[in-house]
């Protein structure tokens, strides 16, 4: 069955092990162990032999706002696709509607700034970005291991940090209950204080992606 990208989580609730942060903020879950370590490790060999300087939609003069590294993980390749297979199986949302999966890897001193995963309707790119697919809905983030210090993700609107770990799922809706953008999803990925910290991304559009 496939849900729609705003639906309220009732269905991610009927996971065994899933959690949620009790917020009227905003929807926020958490699920260890979502993926296995050899699903993790195959994974980060991928993204470091792709990765490539992370870049962000809108410029804003900082040049140390976003200092990871991405890989657009390669969607034919049938591992990747399994692991993506997997993720919609467990949002329940229509894969049509899902970006390719990407990984993210960031070493010593490395962040993401706060920011929203959703496209600023005001931003320079919204056209670009959003004019065919629609805004971002649903975020699945995945940690694939645990750095040695630092690293974590933090909402600093519900003053929740959340560690890594690997295997661990967090996903989110970026829309309110309304469906606008929801300011309360800004996220900081935080430095690593020691080792590297590797994760990967999926979100999902409004509307059909590509």
């Amino acid at each position: 069955m496939s849900y729609t990208t705003n639906a309220y989580p009732d269905h991610l609730m009927l996971h065994p092990g899933i959690q949620r942060f009790p917020s009227p903020a905003l929807t926020l879950l958490i699920k260890r162990d979502f993926l296995d370590p050899q699903d993790c490790s195959e994974i980060i060999a991928q993204i470091d032999v792709r990765r490539r300087p992370s870049t962000i939609a809108d410029a804003n003069g900082d040049p140390y706002y976003r200092t990871s590294e991405t890989c657009d993980l390669d969607s034919t390749d049938p591992f990747v696709a399994v692991i993506d297979q997997k993720i919609c199986a467990f949002a329940g949302i229509d894969p049509a509607h899902g970006e390719p999966i990407q990984g993210q890897r960031y070493d010593v001193g490395q962040e993401f700034k706060a920011h929203t995963d959703y496209f600023e309707p005001n931003g320079a790119d919204y056209a670009r970005y959003c004019s065919v697919a629609g805004q971002r809905t649903w975020t699945f983030m995945i940690y694939l291991n645990t750095p040695e210090a630092g690293g974590a993700t933090r909402f600093k609107s519900v003053n929740k940090i959340i560690q890594p770990e690997a295997g661990k799922l967090l996903c989110w809706n970026n829309m309110d209950e309304a469906g606008k953008p929801n300011p309360a999803t800004m996220h900081q990925g935080m430095k690593v204080r020691k080792g590297v910290k590797y994760i990967i991304t999926k979100w999902y559009r409004e509307r059909v992606w590509g």
